[in-house]
């Protein structure tokens, strides 16, 4: 059994330092790009810091992220989760539109157009008339 132990040339030491190296190898990489699209779409740096950051972290990339990082980490955070918002709040506005209950769907305007009629804000002919104008759209 020796030969056979000694006869492996990786040994599985050996193959969890290979991945443990890869692993923070992909992640050093997703820094990077995560910090470089943070610098091109912050609106509260010019052009000029802008390009000064990008160069600090092309050119000096592990003191580069990490002073990034430190200066800018907590706002990046923030400008992620506004823009995330943003973005759902226009999603859920097109769907809005694109399925028509941006106005409310005709049985959510029946039901307020019943409520009102049933509270005498609306008289019997204006409440047939706007219950028409509601089924014909």
């Amino acid at each position: 059994m020796p030969l056979a132990s000694s006869s492996s040339s990786y040994p599985l030491l050996n193959l969890f330092w290979t991945m443990l190296f890869f692993f923070f190898w992909v992640a050093w990489i997703f820094a990077v790009i995560t910090v470089c699209l943070d610098i091109f779409r912050s609106h509260d740096l010019s052009g000029g810091a802008k390009a000064v950051w990008f160069l600090f972290v092309l050119f000096i990339p592990v003191i580069g992220v990490v002073v990034y990082l430190v200066t800018r980490g907590g706002a990046m955070h923030d400008r992620l989760e506004r823009r995330s918002q943003r973005e759902n709040d226009e999603f859920v506005s097109y769907v809005e539109q694109g399925s028509g209950s941006a106005k409310g769907s005709s049985t959510d305007q029946l039901e307020r157009l019943v409520v009102l009629h049933d509270s005498g804000v609306l008289t019997d002919d204006e409440f047939a008339s706007e219950k028409r104008k509601v089924l014909t759209a």
